[in-house]
């Protein structure tokens, strides 16, 4: 599967400036197989926002807001998971584990 992502220029260095997240490790989270994609209930009233919390390939968790738009991912946010937010990743892949 091919992932394409789409940066408008506000975002493209938002998360960086405000979370020390860079581009690339949001895409390698994207890639991540131990990744988990949720719906953004909260915040999809305008159009279907989604969560992916998973790691770096240098094992930062990260938590991404992003939009599917013209198969293509437009990252709405990213920035580092919480530690209740780590917690609650790592029980759901306990959980999920085959």
């Amino acid at each position: 599967m091919v992932i394409e992502f789409e940066w408008d220029k506000w975002n493209l260095s938002k998360s960086y400036f405000k979370h020390r997240v860079t581009p690339k490790e949001t895409e390698e989270v994207f890639v991540d197989e131990q990744s988990f994609v949720l719906p953004d209930v909260k915040h999809s009233q305008e159009e279907e926002r989604y969560i992916i919390v998973g790691k770096t390939l240098d094992k930062k968790n990260l938590f991404i807001v992003f939009v599917s738009r013209n198969n293509k991912i437009r990252v709405i946010s990213a920035r580092k998971m919480h530690k209740k937010e780590v917690l609650k990743y790592e029980k759901l892949k306990e959980n999920t584990k085959i």
